[in-house]
């Protein structure tokens, strides 16, 4: 940064503290500085981010001393690759309130909200008789032909079990 301006010395006493007061006869000086900043750097494109942050994350796995998980010849390097690679296939999803869903990936975003098709789904219930206090099971199924998953909801997913 560079001062361009200076300031007016001041003949103003200080308190204990080392703070000016002001009073009716203190006048209110504001100091004469401008600061130039140098311009910010141009803006990089999306392809170019997602390269460099895929060559950071790379020099990292590399010097931990791990290699990227390999599943079926496409590389896992972060959860969601996870997901990504089980698009347009039959996953398990457990959410919130004892709900399971089986269903088939239709699309995902990064809060995991989910659309998934041909939807299974198996609510469970339990409830507890008050005379003899036992615990009542009860499993509700129903089938869902489309289904928009709200994230925050979700617990678990379970991706195809994928055999070399």
């Amino acid at each position: 940064l560079k001062k361009a301006g200076s300031t007016q010395p001041s003949t103003e006493q200080h308190n204990s503290r080392g703070i000016t007061p002001l009073t009716a006869r203190t006048p209110h000086r504001l100091p004469l500085v401008a600061y130039s900043c140098p311009p910010p750097p141009p803006k990089k494109k999306k392809k170019e981010r997602e390269k460099e942050r895929r060559t950071m994350a790379a020099a990292a796995t590399a010097a931990a001393g791990a290699a990227p998980t390999e599943v079926l010849g496409n590389t896992v390097e972060e959860p969601l690759d996870l997901i990504r690679l089980s698009l347009d296939e039959r996953i398990y999803v457990k959410c919130r309130a004892d709900r399971e869903l089986k269903g088939r990936l239709h699309a995902y975003d990064q809060h995991l909200n989910m659309i998934l098709g041909d939807v299974e789904e198996t609510i469970t219930s339990v409830e507890v008789d008050e005379e003899t206090q036992e615990e009542l099971v009860t499993t509700t199924k129903r089938n869902i032909p489309m289904l928009f998953i709200r994230g925050d909801v979700v617990i678990l997913i379970a991706p195809p079990l994928r055999t070399r």
